[in-house]
């Protein structure tokens, strides 16, 4: 169920981000991944970009922004609610004027986990740290994403099994 409802969102925000003509900055996150259990994640998020340019040369520069994202983790026995928040910088490749460019991202946040054990995997500790690298482009007010994220608690507790998830996402800026 909640697939397809993250589908026909998605499919929704497809088709209105061309008629939007300015960008605000703030967003509306959609995921969709696995983690390396089986386990299926659902993530939901508000972003806001930073609008500066660091770094800035002949093949891009260095932007970011915050993102609050609640999730859900379904191994199939019981579900998991997290939220989270994360600052993550981004380098964008030579966007100048153009519609479209490519971009590669990397952050680090924390989640809070109403639960710590998911399937086999036993993290120790509601609080998480939420690390991500991924790569995506930015089409207009539409992004499209593929990451790499991990959640631990960086050996606070024992033990700090950690979980290893792979994620498409979509993000439309109004």
């Amino acid at each position: 169920m909640m697939k397809k409802a993250v589908m026909i969102i998605a499919c929704l925000l497809t088709f209105a981000c061309p008629a939007m003509a300015q960008d605000s900055g703030f967003g509306l996150s959609l995921g969709y991944g696995q983690a390396q259990n089986s386990t299926d994640i659902y993530r939901v998020g508000l972003v806001k970009k930073w609008g500066v340019q660091w770094l800035k040369s002949g093949a891009g520069y260095v932007d970011g922004y915050f993102e609050f994202s609640y999730n859900r983790w379904d191994d199939g026995n019981k579900d998991i609610n997290a939220i989270a928040v994360s600052p993550v910088f981004q380098y964008a490749f030579n966007p100048g004027g153009n519609a479209w460019y490519p971009y590669i991202e990397g952050g680090i946040g924390v989640a809070y986990l109403d639960e710590y054990f998911i399937g086999d995997r036993n993290l120790s500790s509601n609080l998480q740290f939420e690390d991500r690298i991924g790569a995506g482009f930015r089409f207009d007010n539409l992004d499209l994403n593929f990451r790499y994220m991990h959640y631990s608690n960086a050996s606070l507790r024992a033990p700090n099994d950690g979980i290893d998830i792979l994620i498409g996402t979509l993000t439309w800026f109004f």
